[in-house]
């Protein structure tokens, strides 16, 4: 369909979750001298411009990012995260948001590699201007889920894989199960993060049983909801499925969840959650 533009969501408290854990699982990668390849198969623009249309038609950067934003009691295991965003808002004003491929960038090291996959026609071209001048990077209009297949394994044998698809089709919770199960075949010692919508309970409980019937282990779920669940049109939740967490990702995110959800949902509804869907 390709009708997903993320412009309309950057910086919410999805994604504040999702590049939270993203920027834990690159520090953590990083502890090791060797190179690692970071894949990214729905990488989307970029790089998401606060003031545009489609940012102030859903203003929901500002019960995300907007929130934490020059907070003075930022908890350690947001620093990462937050030094990417910053990074790209000089002069204390918000005005840009770092998707994916971004923080990516500020937080990699010389020796290690980006590979990003887009395939909207407007995106795309965002994208790899973005990465014109960066040796390090590869962007390619291509299927992401394919990348699963003919990346994987990476050179080095160590790799962090980030699946975000736009969820336009309910097929899409299947795909992202066999995209996994096609990827961990050929490289069943990377870390997997997989981030989903929560539209419909029923969805992802579904998709979390398909995972359990592969057989990995260790696959970890970590979850913010900021609305109890409904049968209503809505994002009320968002989380991260992680397969082959490093050892402290689950401690670090039962910290931070439930400050991350005291000051995104200062009312005090909906929940966090972070357990093992299978453990070792």
């Amino acid at each position: 369909m390709l009708s997903y533009r993320h412009s309309f969501h950057a910086g919410n408290h999805a994604d504040v979750v999702k590049h939270t854990v993203q920027s834990l699982i690159i520090e953590a990668l990083k502890e090791k001298e060797k190179p690692f390849l970071y894949l990214d198969t729905h990488a989307g623009a970029g790089r998401y411009f606060l003031g545009s249309e489609h940012a102030e038609k859903t203003g929901e950067y500002l019960e995300g990012i907007a929130r934490i934003w020059q907070r003075d009691d930022v908890p350690v295991e947001l620093e990462a995260y937050m030094s990417a965003v910053n990074a790209y808002n000089k002069g204390g004003y918000l005005k840009y948001y770092p998707g994916s491929p971004l923080i990516a960038r500020h937080l990699l090291r010389e020796q290690d590699q980006l590979h990003m996959t887009e395939l909207h026609p407007t995106d795309y071209p965002l994208l790899r201007h973005e990465f014109l001048k960066d040796d390090r990077s590869k962007v390619l209009r291509a299927d992401g889920y394919q990348q699963l297949k003919s990346q994987l394994p990476p050179q080095y044998r160590r790799g962090f894989i980030l699946i975000d698809p736009p969820y336009e089709l309910k097929t899409d919770y299947q795909a992202v199960v066999q995209g996994i199960q096609e990827g961990y075949k050929r490289f069943a010692t990377g870390v997997y993060a997989l981030w989903y919508p929560v539209v419909l309970r029923q969805q992802i409980k579904r998709m979390v049983k398909e995972l359990e019937e592969t057989g990995i282990r260790r696959i970890l779920q970590i979850e913010l909801a900021v609305q109890p669940d409904s049968d209503r049109r809505g994002m009320t939740a968002s989380g991260m499925i992680v397969i082959n967490p490093p050892w402290k990702l689950e401690q670090q995110m039962s910290t931070v969840l439930p400050w991350l959800h005291r000051v995104l949902v200062p009312e005090g509804i909906g929940h966090t959650k972070v357990s093992w869907i299978t453990p070792e």
